[in-house]
């Protein structure tokens, strides 16, 4: 992979102000910023840029979001952040069954995207190379709506009285954060049997090394957020876990940033966890597996 190509992000947005705030996100973080005003540029920029992150809006004329992301998928694994004002399930759901890794509700405020953005980056994942240059120009931005808009206010406060530090690293280590203490949970009486590499709960077996999964000898086939879900609740055992806790666990977070976590996040956690339900045959009304806790979140069913 080409070093130059490194830290490149594409934003993919029609509006001119929250395509200037993500720029400046962006940039501040370290990153050289392509912009498309529209679903086709984006895919060319992206296929000419072999980006690291990709910011995506839905609603735009012509190809909308969701149909970009799928073309996107069919070269490039970017790291793929939806950013939209549609934050119905139904969205949420399209978002990442389209290949987002991430869905962020408008109006957002500018470090929640950078701390998204880090979160990504701490998972790591090849990238294909597709070398090539920028072949076409920046958009000219039109004039700025009135009122100023959330975006254009967002923007300009950031870089007046909190510009953000680039990142350092692509692939960092885990470390505690000064502005948000790493809590360590109580540690519960776990349901679920350790067997070195493999915990085991009623028929149900898990590897964390080899990240296999085994429901009666026969192997299930789970996505990588699927079996981070199901690991994490095996390890708390009969503990509830809340949703923005899981949230945390989808992201790779050791840390609390409840801040950072919204009702589309939590619903996001909903189709992880239906999905993952659905692939080990486990029934809501009488749970094997998982139990849901209403208005709360999830935690492992009895031993049977």
């Amino acid at each position: 992979m080409d070093a130059d190509n490194e830290w490149t992000a594409v934003i993919i947005e029609d509006d001119p102000d929250v395509r200037d705030l993500i720029d400046v996100v962006l940039t501040q973080s370290g990153f050289t910023t392509f912009v498309a005003e529209d679903g086709p540029a984006g895919v060319d920029s992206v296929r000419a840029n072999n980006p690291l992150i990709t910011t995506l809006d839905v609603n735009m004329p012509g190809m909308d979001g969701f149909a970009v992301a799928k073309r996107l998928r069919e070269f490039s694994s970017t790291y793929l952040i939806m950013i939209t004002a549609l934050a119905d399930e139904i969205d949420v759901v399209q978002g990442f069954e389209a290949g987002a890794d991430d869905y962020l509700v408008k109006p957002f405020r500018p470090r929640e995207l950078r701390a998204r953005a880090d979160s990504m980056l701490r998972r790591p994942r090849s990238r294909q190379d597709n070398p090539g240059g920028w072949t076409g120009s920046e958009p000219v931005n039109g004039a700025a709506p009135e009122p100023e808009s959330w975006a254009a206010v967002a923007a300009r406060e950031l870089v007046a009285d909190a510009p953000l530090q680039p990142l350092t690293a692509v692939e960092p280590p885990r470390h505690a954060r000064t502005d948000s203490p790493t809590i360590a949970p109580p540690a519960p009486q776990a349901t679920a049997a350790n067997e070195g590499s493999w915990a085991r709960f009623n028929g149900l077996a898990l590897n964390n090394e080899t990240r296999v999964v085994t429901l009666g000898g026969g192997s299930i086939e789970l996505t990588r957020t699927e079996f981070d879900l199901l690991s994490s609740l095996l390890s708390t055992g009969r503990r509830v876990r809340s949703k923005a806790d899981l949230v945390l666990t989808m992201r790779g977070q050791q840390y609390v940033t409840s801040y950072f976590v919204n009702e589309a996040d939590k619903r996001s956690v909903e189709v992880h966890i239906a999905n993952l339900r659905r692939k080990i045959g486990d029934d809501t009304a009488n749970p094997r597996f998982i139990e849901t806790v209403r208005g709360v979140g999830y935690r492992l069913a009895e031993s049977v």
